[in-house]
């Protein structure tokens, strides 16, 4: 750089290019870091194609189809269970080697077989149901529960068969008393539920069947329809209790479901429950079935939407409705019309109805099924399903559950990709609710290794959620707040090992590490750097994941001095990064190789891809971490010493050329300009700077301004050897740089500038700068940027300083012209009030200032009192005529 000659001040001044600032800046101080030759550099975040179909596990996942839930399945009514009492089970039992004896039907003369003993009833058994309860056990001890008739398979049928085409059944001898109580006031509607206890009990165990009209049955009178369901069912159930004394109830079996389906019945149904189900639930469940067979989709939606209304209004959803069993049962058998609308009502009602265990599963999966197509997108933003899910999330238990709620997650992930249902997501407070999921399923398969599998499949889907989450709008600070990246980093430690969930939890933080406090967030966590280098231990083939955890590295590192710092003291973390780099510049030579091959054999087109290859990403996200390293000046020394470093760097100027790959070769060429900046003895950038200047010169001769940008930033530091000057010479570099002060881009002058104010060190150079015009183009950039670059108009007044050293006469120097031009210049720039421009922003406005005051005015002073003391105003005398 440039060594002022005379004035003490200006020998004092800096080198041309600054190390940059560690602590935080002002908007200011970062215009200036751009100039500095220690640069961090910049780059895409890594691209993510949008999978084609919808799956539990995209065709990148490292899962197994043998090892991983199924994404396609049948499902229809048969699936569900209407009495699911026993647990989900994944053993198949093995059938029995067994054929049973076939008997004669019952005859009339033999209808009561021989009742089977039952054991006494415990008296502390009775004391824990009901009255009611009570007085059905008393009437078992005294033999009355018997029924007077057996009630035979063919004469059920017969009363099936007997309704099976009537919407309603017509009344029969009991028909006029139902009409009478339908018609009685509510006093004697609670009268005329006092029926006899000996009709009661024939009515539940078999023995005499009242029936009447669903519209009109009395409240609490345990009268049904023969359209209900249940009519039916009870029918099977009275002919197994007439062969079985000791076989339960419908009561009981409803009691007997309650972890899955049944109501519960060991509280009494009401009078006021029974007319509400009576007159409200029980059309809407009749209608349900009569239009069933119809398969009039739209009708029966609406249908549906009235039921769970009605349920609603009195408070019947959940477990609360006693008569939940025959309500599901209708539900279920509505699944087969095949309707994804349809099934989307039913889907969010008996979700309503808290349905647990195989039903729980079945229906998370049809809400699965409907949310793969995109186009059933719609239906779940006019309903209220989410809300459901994420109630469902919020309220059960992850892991006893953890099937379902791996196709509930899996829903929401199909459902998360479309941009309207994802902010709708957001505002329902989806991200603090999965963010809540986190521990206990992390926590779950560290206690029990029985569950680590299940849990990295719903982790699977959960951070595939968030990593859509991230994308929206203001979700950055809802991540910090939630605390999301402490626990991601806790689910990254813990599977390691699971390249899906490394890969997501990646992209979630290659989408927020853009962002200064979310850096802060991750650094903060104490195993941060040794999490990724562990990853990319394990996984250095998963490309990737690889390019996203390098991507993320070079967040962390660019503006960060200590997260540079705390990289490099782990141990083995430069050794890691080479010898990535190395595998990953192996991989692309040897395409670059190929691809030279098929086109000298004309197999292919020497037409350039317009985006990096995979491997190039790479490459690209790695050396960008290498040049935001180097900034630090113990890992810089460090870099610029190392042989393997610098010799990849080289290698990939060697056999890259910028129009192959553009970001690959300026990110090459500007780490090799940081490392450049570092003057140690054992520096192999300084071994190798003459192969290194010639390798740059392709860059000059490109048309690349960027490329040329960043080549004369490295000759700018480079130059300060006087072989590279020599070099400069010899090749005409001199005059690219010349050339380059007219580019009118305050960058590339501010470099240019770089060079020649070096080249101005050595007399015998001095003279090329007035030959190619160079001392009028430094002119025109004082006047251009003088009044907007400060730190620019000081460069080029110590250049004009260096070169003026042995200035006898500044006519004779610069030149008439060029020297009252810059007089000029010189006297308004000093003036405060003409030189600064009082309409830019306060922060700027403050450094502007400052740049002025100790950037220029101290050569800008000197070199005028120069030229002054050099220059004569007096106009030459005419000469006489003879």
């Amino acid at each position: 750089m440039m060594q002022p000659l005379k004035d003490k001040e200006i020998e004092k001044s800096e080198l041309f290019f600054r190390p940059s600032v560690p602590k935080q800046k002002t908007s200011a101080e970062i215009i200036k870091e751009a100039r500095s030759s220690l640069r961090a550099l910049k780059t895409q975040r890594p691209f993510t194609p949008r999978e084609d179909q919808r799956k539990l596990f995209g065709p990148t996942s490292s899962r197994t189809p043998e090892n991983r839930p199924p994404s396609s399945f049948s499902l229809h009514a048969c699936n569900f269970d209407v009495f699911d009492s026993r647990p989900l089970s994944g053993a198949r039992l093995t059938p029995l080697d067994y054929k049973p004896k076939v008997h004669n039907s019952p005859t009339k003369e033999d209808e009561t077989p021989t009742p089977v003993p039952k054991p006494p009833v415990d008296p502390q058994d009775l004391r824990r149901v009901s009255s009611g309860r009570a007085r059905l056990f008393k009437a078992a001890s005294q033999g009355n529960l018997l029924p007077d008739k057996v009630v035979r398979p063919e004469e059920s049928l017969n009363f099936r068969s007997r309704f099976s085409g009537c919407e309603r059944c017509q009344p029969d001898s009991i028909g006029e008393h139902s009409s009478l109580l339908a018609h009685r006031s509510d006093t004697t509607i609670v009268q005329a539920v006092n029926v006899s206890q000996a009709t009661k009990v024939g009515t539940a165990f078999g023995g005499e069947r009242r029936f009447c009209d669903g519209a009109t049955c009395p409240p609490g009178t345990g009268l049904r329809p023969p359209d209900d369901p249940d009519f039916h069912d009870q029918g099977r159930r009275n002919s197994r209790s007439s062969s079985h004394p000791n076989s339960s109830d419908s009561n009981k079996a409803d009691s007997r479901s309650g972890s899955g389906n049944g109501s519960r019945t060991s509280e009494a149904e009401t009078t006021e429950e029974a007319y509400y189900w009576n007159t409200k639930i029980l059309p809407i469940l009749h209608d349900l079935e009569a239009t069933h067979n119809c398969g009039d989709a739209e009708y029966l939606c609406k249908a549906v939407i009235s039921l769970h209304q009605a349920l609603e209004e009195d408070n019947m959803l959940g477990r609360k409705c006693k008569r939940r069993a025959q309500l599901l049962k209708t539900l279920y058998k509505l699944v087969d019309i095949g309707s994804d609308k349809l099934s989307l009502q039913l889907a969010e009602l008996i979700l309503a109805l808290k349905v647990s265990g195989k039903n729980l599963l079945n229906i998370c999966k049809l809400i699965f099924k409907i949310s793969r197509s995109e186009n059933n997108d719609s239906l779940f933003h006019r309903g209220s399903i989410l809300d459901s899910l994420l109630d469902f999330l919020r309220t059960e238990d992850i892991i006893s559950n953890s099937e379902a709620v791996l196709y509930c997650l899996g829903a929401i992930k199909f459902l998360s990709g479309n941009v309207v249902l994802l902010q709708e997501m957001l505002d329902k407070g989806s991200l603090e609710i999965l963010v809540q999921l986190i521990k206990p399923i992390t926590d779950a398969s560290i206690e029990n290794e029985a569950y680590f599998s299940i849990s990295g499949h719903l982790l699977v889907q959960l951070t595939a959620i968030l990593r859509n989450l991230a994308d929206g709008l203001h979700t950055r600070p809802r991540f910090l707040r939630s605390g999301a990246l402490l626990q991601l980093c806790v689910v990254l430690e813990h599977y390691v090992n699971d390249k899906d969930v490394c890969t997501n939890v990646a992209r979630i933080f290659s989408k927020l590490s853009s962002y200064n406090d979310c850096c802060a967030a991750l650094v903060d966590y104490s195993r941060c750097h040794w999490l990724f280098l562990t990853i990319l231990n394990k996984h250095q083939t998963k490309q990737d994941l690889v390019v996203r955890i390098v991507f993320i590295l070079g967040n962390l590192t660019a503006k960060n001095n200590e997260a540079r710092e705390e990289f490099y003291k782990q141990e083995g973390s430069i050794e890691k990064l080479l010898s990535l780099f190395c595998t990953y510049y192996e991989l692309d030579f040897n395409d670059t190789q190929s691809s030279i091959t098929r086109q000298s054999n004309g197999k292919e087109n020497s037409k350039h891809q317009k985006h990096p290859s995979e491997v190039e990403d790479v490459l690209i996200k790695l050396i960008r971490v290498l040049a935001n390293l180097s900034i630090h000046p113990t890992v810089g020394s460090a870099l610029a010493a190392d042989q393997n470093c610098v010799t990849l760097l080289i290698k990939v100027l060697e056999y890259k050329s910028i129009d192959e790959c553009e970001e690959l070769v300026i990110n090459a060429a500007a780490t090799i300009n940081n490392l450049s900046y570092y003057q140690v003895k054992n520096s192999v950038i300084r071994a190798k700077q003459l192969h290194i200047a010639e390798l740059l010169l392709k860059l000059l001769l490109s048309n690349n301004m960027d490329g040329i940008l960043e080549a004369a930033r490295v000759f700018g530091n480079l130059s300060q050897a006087k072989e590279i000057r020599d070099f400069i010479v010899k090749k005409n570099v001199y005059k690219f740089m010349i050339a380059l002060l007219d580019a009118k881009h305050q960058d590339v002058c501010f470099s240019a500038c770089g060079v020649l104010i070096n080249l101005t060190m050595d007399k015998s150079k001095r003279t090329i700068l007035k030959e190619e015009g160079g001392i009028k183009k430094l002119i025109d950039c004082l006047r251009d940027f003088g009044p907007t670059d400060w730190h620019l108009a000081s460069l080029v007044c110590k250049t004009l300083w260096n070169y003026s050293e042995k200035i006898t006469s500044a006519v004779f120097c610069f030149g008439e012209e060029e020297t009252n031009i810059l007089v000029d210049l010189l006297s308004t720039f000093l003036e405060e009030k003409l030189a600064l421009d009082y309409g830019l922003h306060a922060d700027l406005r403050e450094y502007h200032k400052t740049c002025w005051e100790t950037e220029f005015i101290p050569v800008a002073q000197q070199l005028l009192n120069r030229i002054q003391s050099y220059h004569t105003y007096l106009e030459p005398l005419p000469v006489p005529s003879l």
